[in-house]
């Protein structure tokens, strides 16, 4: 099936070689070619075609309309018969380049990557200063796990072309997890001045916009997408994203209902309508859709908490039960999956195991940074890894196992062997960073995680960055490095939490108070460690009114926190209110998570 993306890249090379003059076509045939490159031109698969058998007629030989053929075919998305006129490489003087060029698409498309190298080799050497040529070998190294040669690749373009609208497109992209996306944002704006009826490249930018938290922008495009393509399904997700947003479940899964199933293989998607169905009471249609997008990302804690929110409302203890215990029982499990766990277990009638989760999440503090839990031991995943090393699905899930299995020389060792095979790929590099943190070596684990940032740079990339550094005695590059992850990604509630954790280390109480209060709108209420530290710094910074109204929020939210109950008992203390209850707080948070000076300053106040 075409998508518009590679349409328009298809038609931007229609004109390469049915226009050029030395291509030796019969007269009688010239006028069938001409009226087939316009055809091609405008993304008319099936007019091309039909001119193309015209010209044949006439006298024009298979390698005078080969390429252009195999590209009327690949718009058509019929890449079989594509496959028939491209791959022989029989392309007639001045259509070689596009012949090889659009062959190493057909291979990339058909999954086989070095075919589709070698193909662009033997373009590049017909037009070495082609943008279009550079962009379809950038996209080729990215999925090949080349992504840092793919970063080269778009720049060579846009050096050759710096308004080629492909070469934009594909920077805009790559740059998108980096650098951010207003950044990625500009790109697009640049390449829709030239083509401003681009429905890939409206597509590309309204998602960055979502992404940017420019919502206004993003609901007039998505509109304007539709005003040129009406059954497009992306614009109505987006527009249910915004919703969503808004708080406006309704209308979100009206827009949902718009995408129907055409969109059911992006995990984002399954998620967004994961959550709406629970929100509306359908725990089961909850659960099958949040459980497709954890089987594609162990990875999304996100999920995994809607995951197992939605088995328990479901009323499915056991599937919870048996698919959470080992992740509840890691030492950096929430609260939350250890609290709905701990109910879990009371409705099976095991107050035993209830009572001590109940016990740690009470207690919990944040734990240091742990890999990505896998459900499987290494036996589990050791087999497909020997049999294809070269594997991204076959070395993750392998080396996180050797991780949890206390296997740490194998994991570096595999992982090692992974990143010499990949030497480019963003995956290779956080990898091998995750193997070497847990290994203990985070002077090695840190470069890996820098170089890994340069091609992918999601929040969590940001945690083992700052763990890394402070285990080495760098940590003072964080808080730098946290602002500046915040002007590309204004909406990471995970680094606005890393800066307000800098700021009252530093003393900063007022912009910890800001941040916390910020991060408390952004859809934070329910966090009791937020809530606790937030009341905190308005105490720190002279307001014990507003610290009892988020430390008792806390507490209402769980009542055995060691952190609310303290949080609620000092500022109790503060205000000289209800001694008694104060004294009776801070004993509880005492005994629960253990003795500290702020404890003991607070009760020293009682006496």
């Amino acid at each position: 099936m075409k998508t518009p993306r590679r349409t328009a890249v298809l038609a931007a090379l229609a004109l390469l070689a049915l226009a050029a003059p030395s291509l030796a076509v019969p007269e009688a045939a010239r006028q069938h070619v001409d009226t087939a490159a316009r055809a091609l031109n405008r993304g008319d698969g099936l007019a091309a075609e039909i001119e193309l058998k015209a010209a044949l007629k006439n006298g024009a030989s298979k390698s005078d309309v080969a390429a252009a053929m195999g590209e009327a075919l690949l718009l058509r998305g019929n890449r079989i018969a594509a496959r028939e006129w491209l791959a022989p490489g029989q392309f007639a003087k001045g259509s070689q380049a596009k012949g090889w060029m659009l062959l190493g698409q057909l291979e990339r498309l058909d999954g086989r990557l070095p075919a589709s190298g070698a193909a662009f080799d033997k373009a590049l050497a017909f037009s070495p200063k082609d943008p279009l040529l550079w962009v379809e070998i950038g996209r080729l190294r990215y999925v090949g796990g080349e992504q840092l040669q793919a970063h080269d690749a778009a720049d060579k373009a846009l050096s050759l072309d710096p308004a080629n609208v492909r070469a934009l497109e594909l920077k805009a992209q790559l740059i998108s997890e980096t650098q951010g996306y207003g950044e990625a944002a500009a790109y697009y704006e640049q390449a829709l001045d030239a083509a401003p009826g681009d429905i890939g490249l409206l597509i590309g930018y309204a998602a960055a916009l979502g992404e940017a938290g420019r919502d206004r922008e993003m609901l007039s495009v998505a509109r304007r997408i539709l005003g040129q393509a009406g059954g497009e399904p992306r614009a109505w997700y987006f527009q249910a994203v915004l919703a969503a947003r808004a708080g406006n479940n309704q209308l979100a899964r009206a827009m949902l209902n718009r995408v129907g199933d055409r969109m059911d293989h992006v995990p984002a998607v399954l998620l967004l309508r994961g959550s709406m169905e629970l929100e509306a009471g359908n725990a089961n249609l909850a659960a099958q859709l949040l459980g497709r997008v954890v089987e594609r990302q162990s990875a999304n804690p996100r999920a995994q908490q809607l995951f197992a929110r939605a088995l328990y409302e479901s009323g499915d203890y056991k599937a919870l039960l048996t698919r959470f215990s080992a992740l509840a029982a890691r030492p950096d499990a929430s609260v939350y999956l250890l609290t709905i766990m701990a109910r879990a277990y009371e409705e099976v009638g095991d107050r035993l195991a209830a009572g001590q989760l109940l016990d740690r999440a009470a207690a919990v503090a944040p734990a240091a940074t742990l890999a990505v839990f896998e459900p499987g031991g290494p036996g589990t995943y050791a087999g497909a890894w020997l049999a294809n090393q070269s594997a991204l699905g076959a070395a993750v899930p392998y080396v996180r196992s050797l991780i949890a299995a206390g296997d740490q020389a194998g994991a570096i060792r595999v992982a090692s062997r992974f990143l010499e095979l990949h030497p480019g790929s963003g995956a290779a590099f956080d990898l091998a960073g995750d193997a070497q943190l847990a290994g203990g070596n985070a002077a090695a684990a840190l470069p890996l995680y820098q170089a890994a940032a340069k091609v992918r740079f999601p929040d969590t990339m940001l945690v083992r960055i700052g763990e890394s550094a402070d285990r080495i005695g760098q940590g003072g590059v964080m808080p730098g490095l946290v602002a500046q992850y915040l002007e590309r990604f204004p909406g990471s509630r995970l680094a606005l939490r890393m800066a307000a954790t800098m700021a009252a280390a530093s003393g900063d109480w007022k912009s910890a108070r800001n941040l916390l209060e910020n991060l408390r709108l952004l859809g934070g209420n329910g966090d009791v460690r937020l809530l606790a530290d937030l009341s905190y710094a308005q105490l720190r910074s002279g307001d014990p009114k507003a610290a009892l109204e988020s430390a008792s929020r806390a507490w209402l939210l769980q009542p055995s926190s060691a952190v609310a109950a303290q949080a609620r008992g000092m500022a109790l203390v503060e205000l000289g209110q209800d001694f008694p209850i104060a004294r009776q707080l801070l004993e509880q948070a005492r005994r629960s998570g253990g003795d500290n000076a702020l404890l003991k300053a607070a009760r020293a106040k009682l006496k």
